[in-house]
């Protein structure tokens, strides 16, 4: 995983709406979420939330309770601010995903947009995957993206991994029966464009 200090860098010398992968809403995760069926007192876990304002959109439509988990505290204060005082009804954790402390099966649905490809390690990666079996129910949904295979090559002056719906659902294997994949053009605030891939997952077993 990155340094925290690299996230603490960009989040406190750039604009939220002055990144690359802002989006006025994440409309694709929520029709996803929406799509997944989970009950709206699910307990969802938003990794890399940060700043995102999936959160916002979740507690606007009834979602709760919703955990933000991301390295950058500085990305968690916008959030939180944004929020106001609806924020006290999100928790916000500060944690490396990869060690961070998860309650066995406490998450219905996990969601990631855009963390799991900066881990370029199969080491990396493995650990993530263990963290998910780790924390999400027999049953719940897991829904990750990332770049597709036509994706950019680096992000934040970072290296990536790209993926095609296949190869992203292989990386967490037999544990997880793949329900949905979709992929998205991502219009930059730059006006450059993303393509992304999203992956929704069910466990099936751990």
């Amino acid at each position: 995983m990155q340094s925290k200090d690299h996230w603490e860098t960009v989040y406190t010398t750039k604009a939220v709406d002055r990144v690359s992968w802002y989006q006025p809403h994440a409309d694709k995760s929520m029709q996803l979420i929406r799509d997944s069926g989970v009950p709206r007192n699910a307990a969802i876990m938003d990794v890399g939330g940060g700043a995102s304002t999936l959160v916002d959109d979740l507690l606007a439509d009834g979602y709760g309770p919703v955990t933000v988990l991301d390295l950058s505290a500085a990305a968690l204060a916008e959030g939180q601010r944004r929020l106001g005082p609806l924020a006290e009804r999100a928790q916000w954790v500060v944690a490396d995903v990869t060690s961070a402390s998860f309650a066995q099966h406490s998450v219905d649905l996990w969601h990631d947009r855009a963390v799991f490809h900066f881990l370029t390690s199969a080491e990396e990666r493995a650990a993530y995957v263990r963290q998910v079996l780790h924390a999400v129910k027999p049953g719940g949904h897991v829904i990750v993206a990332t770049f597709g295979a036509d994706g950019p090559l680096q992000c934040s002056g970072l290296p990536v991994m790209r993926y095609a719906a296949g190869e992203l659902h292989a990386e967490f294997g037999e544990p997880f029966a793949m329900l949905a994949h979709e992929e998205q053009v991502h219009h930059t605030p730059f006006g450059t464009d993303q393509q992304f891939i999203y992956c929704m997952c069910r466990k099936v077993n751990d």
